[in-house]
């Protein structure tokens, strides 16, 4: 059976929600199939929109339908025949998943006594042990946006208290208590007086509040106050609403009470200080807006409007009917929600919980243990950690592109690398801030205006000093992003980097080749692809980089594709790729596989290496034990090697399609400090994917180094 968490709170407004999406992301690291599983919902006719969100980050493939209980009205009309449903529910939910987070309700006139207690006798029904989410703000109304009054520890542990009460009287087990929202100053102070509130050896953990989680968003405002957009980016609209600055007084006074993604609300016959607001969003001296919020029905003069237009901000602007006061108080009392069109809000919960949720004592009192099965997911979530230990320092030379933003405000949040951004930094600086993004914490650089430039075009010269190349000529070349970052690795400035977005695979590796060069005993670099599959993770070799490899090249790419596997935790047992297997064929093609194979072996003894072999007897055990019997890869092979570019590029290719692997890459192997290469189609996963990828390899290269 599935091994199993229920979360339920004490009352409403504790961020269940974002703690549901920590213990998801927790427990993916050693459970191939997660579901979700929601007891009681509203109702049967619209989705539930709390598991239709985690549902996104689930990986058991259940129907929606497949994990609901029943509604709120039939747990009303016959509790004992609902409870029935419940569990049978779930049973049948159980059988495919190797483990199922129960979410309980949302404090929503659900059964008397008390909804605890309802949600209690659920998991007791369910066996199901209950991490109880206790809020460490209070329900009363905010006086700012998303600033409840923080309880005192003495006041959690009261809570703390009532609530194992509950769970006792229903003969629920208490896993764990989770404190969330809680004041960043005494988290140490609640773990404290909350531990002594619960049974003996019970794990308490205190996650500081963050506004960003309980901001709405730009969109929300514009419901709360009945408003309408009357200019500005639609796209923008997602962006997180951080605090109100009502802009009652003149301009000199409101521009030094401005805040980072904040709302302004500006009376509509204001025209100067919606002009003054405009201009300072649009300057790289002030923060950015999230929007402003015109109220009254005064219209803009005409010579307002042109001046505006002329300007061409993307500033949402807001038209509401509702005088200043009333106008303050409606955004005050908007609350955003936790849903997959707010990456910002997903990668901050997460992070959250990571840092302060202990994850591995989380899946220990679950009882999770890891079988031989790895999956995508599984295979990301050890790829993140890793790269996150490595601590690497990663150059993206292309900070012009929204998904490299988008990416760096990502791998930010998550605590994956460090970043160094190339770009013109006003410009980054404002994108990354319209797009509400977190990039802060990056560095940026231009390389046009860097005093660096003069000291790698310097080396830059000297390096291809033999092809006649100038140092006036050198300076051109850094102003190259590529070049520019392929320059900073070269001089440990950095520890990889990661291009291609906008630039082709040629634009990435020949600055690579012409400055980083190859590895000591590596005459070629090469690339793989980590094909994920259902239940397991292969390599593939060469699909990206060398057309028609020699059998020497092909030698080193099977080397150094085993070394890479060895990397990222796969064991290497390498499949030489042709046409036949054994000594069954004859000819150039498979004469370059066998005597490639046979350097291979020579040039690593330690690797189990076989070819020629084909496809079918290195993947399937009863095809390899027919046609190569006793071979310890034939039927078991995890690193398989293409005779040629044709073949691997399109092997990956249709195993992506018609499989549906999750094909990770490419992964270039071979130089001497690791430089990777996107698509220019990447999506922003596959730029996460790539540069913590980098990031391990620049972490084993530091510790081999």
């Amino acid at each position: 059976m599935a091994a199993s968490i229920y979360l339920t709170s004490a009352e409403g407004r504790t961020g269940k929600s974002a703690v549901a999406l920590g213990v998801l992301d927790a427990l993916l690291a050693d459970a191939p199939r997660v579901g979700v599983f929601r007891p009681l919902i509203r109702s049967s006719g619209e989705r539930d929109r709390v598991l239709e969100m985690l549902r996104t980050r689930a990986t058991a493939d259940v129907p929606y339908d497949a994990c609901v209980g029943v509604t709120y009205e039939d747990a009303h009309a016959d509790p004992e025949a609902a409870m029935t449903r419940i569990v049978a529910a779930y049973r049948a939910l159980q059988q495919h998943c190797d483990a199922v987070i129960v979410v309980g309700s949302d404090f929503t006139d659900v059964a008397a006594p008390t909804e605890l207690a309802v949600n209690a006798r659920i998991a007791a029904n369910l066996d199901t042990p209950v991490l109880l989410v206790l809020g460490g703000r209070s329900n009363e109304e905010a006086e700012h946006l998303g600033q409840q009054p923080a309880r005192t520890p003495v006041e959690i542990a009261q809570l703390a208290e009532l609530g194992v009460a509950e769970l006792h009287a229903e003969h629920a087990s208490l896993l764990a208590a989770l404190v969330n929202r809680s004041d960043p100053e005494r988290l140490q102070q609640i773990e404290h007086a909350v531990s002594a509130a619960l049974p003996a050896g019970a794990p308490v953990w205190a996650v500081p509040e963050e506004v960003l989680l309980v901001a709405p968003p730009v969109s929300g405002v514009i419901d709360a106050v009945e408003g309408r957009l009357v200019r500005g980016d639609a796209d923008l609209l997602a962006r997180e609403v951080r605090d109100v600055v009502v802009a009652g007084m003149s301009m000199e006074h409101v521009l030094p009470r401005l805040l980072e993604g904040s709302v302004v609300v500006i009376a509509a016959d204001r025209s100067e200080t919606l002009l003054a607001v405009t201009m300072a969003h649009e300057a790289p001296t002030f923060p950015t807006i999230a929007a402003v919020v015109l109220n009254g029905e005064f219209e803009l003069p005409a010579a307002v409007v042109r001046l505006l237009d002329g300007i061409d901000s993307r500033i949402p602007v807001v038209r509401t009917p509702f005088g200043t006061f009333d106008t303050a108080r409606r955004i005050s009392r908007a609350r955003g929600l936790l849903t997959e069109e707010s990456p910002a809000k997903f990668d901050t919960a997460l992070a959250l919980f990571a840092q302060h949720v202990d994850g591995a004592t989380l899946r220990e009192r679950l009882r999770l243990h890891r079988g031989g099965v790895r999956t995508p997911v599984m295979f990301a979530y050890e790829l993140f950690a890793r790269a996150a230990e490595a601590n690497a320092h990663i150059v993206l030379p292309e900070g012009n592109d929204d998904r490299i933003l988008r990416a760096a405000s990502t791998l930010l949040s998550r605590g994956t690398v460090r970043l160094t951004i190339l770009g013109d930094e006003a410009d980054v600086r404002k994108r990354g801030g319209e797009l509400g993004l977190a990039i802060d914490a990056a560095e940026v650089i231009d390389p046009a205006t860097s005093p660096l430039r003069d000291r790698f075009a310097a080396e830059y010269a000297r390096l291809r000093a033999h092809r006649g190349v100038t140092l006036e000529q050198s300076r051109d070349v850094m102003a190259d992003g590529s070049y520019f970052g392929t320059m900073m690795v070269h001089f440990d400035l950095a520890d990889g980097m990661v291009s291609g977005a906008a630039n082709t695979t040629a634009h990435t590796i020949r600055p690579s080749l012409e400055i980083i060069k190859t590895r000591p005993g590596v005459s070629v670099v090469s690339s793989v692809f980590f094909m994920a599959l259902a239940d397991r993770v292969l390599v593939y070799g060469d699909c990206a980089v060398n057309p028609d490899p020699s059998a020497a090249q092909l030698a080193d790419i099977a080397v150094s594709s085993a070394d890479t596997a060895a990397q990222f935790g796969v064991d290497p047992r390498i499949a030489m790729l042709s046409y036949s297997t054994g000594e069954s064929g004859s000819g150039a093609d498979v004469d370059k596989v066998r005597e490639a194979t046979a350097l291979a072996r020579a040039a690593r003894p330690d690797l189990p290496v076989e070819g020629p072999i084909q496809y079918d007897a290195a993947v399937d055990p009863v095809a390899g034990q027919a046609k190569l019997p006793g071979s310890e890869v034939a039927g078991r092979a995890t690193v398989f090697i293409f005779p040629d570019l044709n073949t691997g590029n399109n092997t990956y290719k249709a195993v992506q399609r018609s499989a549906g692997a999750v094909a990770v890459g490419p992964v270039l192997q071979g130089l001497a400090k690791p430089v990777n290469d996107l698509s220019r189609g990447a999506t922003v996963d596959d730029i996460l994917n790539t540069v913590a990828i980098t990031a391990v390899q620049a972490g084993a290269a530091r510790s081999a180094g």
